[in-house]
């Protein structure tokens, strides 16, 4: 039965890929890869041959048609990231959306993704959270930043280690230098790292520390009897 399988692949550790998810890389026709050579090597590690497609954001308007296409005529097809869970500030949403509407079966596999160990070890409350994924470069960054303060809800951001110092400043503006934030990088891999303190501090280490790979910054909402004080 013709189908799009949304796999998750892990994020760093090869390990944590499920034994679902090779079983379906196994079993479609080809695989959508956001990059070819990231993916070429996680099936060699699983021993899988399969023809792959490249499949990322800057081709995915113009071939999503011919993707859904493809599947609608009877081929079943697995979309993976280079890591985590395609759609979650990866390719996949614009696919999904296209299938849907033209009434192909979408089936999303549970799997791997940065934010959810990142945010439950973080120590915030985890059962509810804001996940903002990457704030915009440039424009409307500083007036997120802004409505972000105010957040009471667990506040969940992507950035990267070129980055990360600037960001932590700009929270710092934001809400407060004394905001509580837990910072992890390298998730999964030999040299994972998490970083608790105060935005001040965690700043202060990154500054003195270089920061290296992909980080996951966790903010502390904003305490509940604060904002009414201020009311």
């Amino acid at each position: 039965m013709s189908k799009l399988y949304i796999v998750p692949t892990p994020i760093g550790n090869l390990d944590d890929i499920t034994l679902r998810a090779v079983k379906v890389l196994q079993e479609v026709d080809f695989i959508l890869a956001e990059d070819t050579r990231t993916t070429s090597f996680l099936l060699h590690h699983l021993g899988i041959e399969k023809p792959l497609r490249s499949h990322h954001k800057f081709n995915e308007h113009a071939t999503v048609a011919m993707v859904a296409e493809s599947i609608a005529a009877g081929r079943t097809v697995a979309l993976v990231s280079d890591a985590g869970t395609p759609g979650i500030s990866d390719p996949g949403f614009l696919l999904v959306r296209t299938c849907v509407e033209a009434g192909i079966e979408v089936e999303t596999l549970p799997g791997a993704t940065a934010f959810v160990p990142a945010l439950v070890q973080s120590g915030f409350p985890c059962d509810k959270f804001c996940f903002e994924g990457f704030l915009p470069q440039k424009k409307g960054r500083s007036k997120r930043l802004q409505e972000l303060a105010d957040e009471e809800r667990t506040i969940i951001l992507y950035e990267s280690p070129f980055r990360v110092v600037k960001c932590l400043e700009q929270l710092a503006e934001a809400m407060g230098g004394d905001r509580r934030v837990s910072v992890s990088r390298e998730l999964t891999k030999k040299f994972e790292q998490t970083v608790r303190g105060t935005i001040e501090e965690v700043i202060a280490h990154f500054r003195a520390t270089e920061p290296r790979g992909e980080f996951v910054i966790v903010v502390a909402g904003r305490p509940k009897n604060r904002k009414n004080d201020e009311q």
